[in-house]
């Protein structure tokens, strides 16, 4: 993997995220941990919505994967969601971690 980081281009999607504010942002390091940005404040003070985007998330990933892969969408997001479980059973990384919050007009 490259020292920088390589944005996904979202310029050909500029029109569906009008008016859309950004809150996650992932990087993963290669057979190492993944780092996330959050700002709550971009979906509101309920948590739950936090987790209903990462169960779209899910299912957006099994969408690429199953693309990528040329396998069923369906047996992707079981291969996702086994993943879930397994890091709900035994976490890979200890909390607290550092912690960003957005500034209050963001």
């Amino acid at each position: 993997m490259s020292d920088k980081p390589i944005p996904i281009d979202l310029v050909p999607f500029a029109e569906m995220l009008g008016g859309g504010r950004e809150f996650l942002r992932a990087w993963a390091k290669e057979d190492g941990p993944a780092s996330y940005f959050v700002n709550p404040r971009a979906l509101g003070p309920d948590p739950a919505l936090f987790g209903i985007a990462l169960v779209d998330a899910a299912r957006h990933a099994a969408a690429a994967w199953g693309k990528a892969m040329g396998r069923p969408e369906r047996e992707m997001l079981e291969r996702i969601w086994e993943g879930f479980e397994a890091e709900r059973d035994a976490p890979t990384s200890d909390l607290p971690l550092p912690v960003a919050v957005a500034r209050k007009d963001n």
